[in-house]
C-alpha cells in the first residue's frame, strides 16, 4: 500500500501491538482503500463523497498497517454542523447519509430513531463510524486505542458540542464501547436498499465536556510525522 500521501501516526500503544497508524483526509482515497480489503463490508454513504461530500476540514480517517503493510483496521470521522437541527433529525430526513437524499436515496429507504437524547445531539457534532478491525487483531485492545485517537484528534481539530456513534447492540453489551460514557437504544433502525443495510443500532455519545476531560485524562502518546 501506497502512503506516503499520508499522515502517520506515532502512536506507542499501536506500536507495541505491531500496527502502524495513518491518517487522511481525502475520502476518494479512503473509499478506494477499503473496498479492496476482502472482509471488509461496504462504507456506509455517510463517508462515501459520490453519496455525501465532506468539506476540507471537516472530516478524517485512519487506517492501521501491520508488518507487512497489509491493512488491518479502518475508521472514519466527520463533523456535521447541526446548529438548526440535531441528530434524530437529521438521521430520519436521510441527510445524515446523503447531501441530497431526493437525488440519491431509493424510495423504500428509511431511517428511524426513537433515542430520547438523540434530539439533545445539536450543535457540532462529531460523528465516527466504519470501524473495522481484521479478525487476528480483535479482542487485543485495538479499537479501544483506536476510539482514544479520535477521540484526540476529534477535540483538537474541532471541540465539538457533541461526540457520537452508532453500534450493534452487541457492542454495548461486549462493553467495548465503555468510552462512550452515554449509550441507548433506538439510534438507527435503517434500511439502505442500494447498499444492502438493515439495521437496528444503539446510538452512542460523549457531550463535549466529557470529550475534554476524556482527552485529558489519555496518556497515549500521539504525534503527528510527515
Amino acid at each position: 500500500m501506497q502512503v506516503s500521501r499520508f499522515v502517520q501516526l506515532h502512536d506507542t500503544a499501536s506500536l507495541q501491538k505491531g500496527v502502524t497508524l495513518f491518517m487522511g483526509f481525502d475520502f476518494h482515497e479512503y473509499v478506494s482503500i477499503t473496498r479492496a480489503i476482502p472482509t471488509k463490508g461496504p462504507t456506509f454513504p455517510i463517508f462515501r463523497p459520490d453519496r455525501s461530500p465532506i468539506k476540507s476540514g471537516e472530516g478524517y480517517w485512519i487506517i492501521g498497517v501491520d508488518k507487512k503493510n497489509e491493512i488491518v483496521l479502518s475508521d472514519a470521522v466527520r463533523l456535521y454542523d447541526l446548529s438548526q437541527s440535531n441528530f434524530a433529525e437529521h438521521l430520519q430526513s436521510l441527510k445524515a447519509f446523503y447531501a441530497d437524499p431526493t437525488i440519491h436515496s431509493h424510495p423504500q429507504d428509511r431511517c428511524t430513531c426513537t433515542a430520547p437524547n438523540a434530539r439533545k445531539i445539536t450543535g457540532k457534532v462529531t460523528y465516527n463510524g466504519d470501524l473495522w478491525v481484521r479478525e487476528d487483531f480483535r479482542g487485543g485492545g485495538i479499537a479501544q486505542i483506536i476510539t482514544r485517537i479520535v477521540f484526540r484528534v476529534s477535540f483538537v481539530m474541532w471541540a465539538p458540542d457533541f461526540l457520537c456513534a452508532l453500534v450493534a447492540r452487541w457492542r454495548v453489551e461486549k462493553g467495548s464501547v465503555a468510552q462512550y460514557r452515554h449509550y441507548e437504544p433506538g439510534g438507527a433502525m435503517l434500511q439502505l436498499v442500494e447498499d444492502d443495510i438493515l439495521e437496528d443500532n444503539w446510538l452512542i455519545w460523549l457531550t463535549g465536556a466529557e470529550l475534554r476531560s476524556q482527552v485529558e485524562h489519555t496518556r497515549t502518546e500521539l504525534i503527528l510525522g510527515s
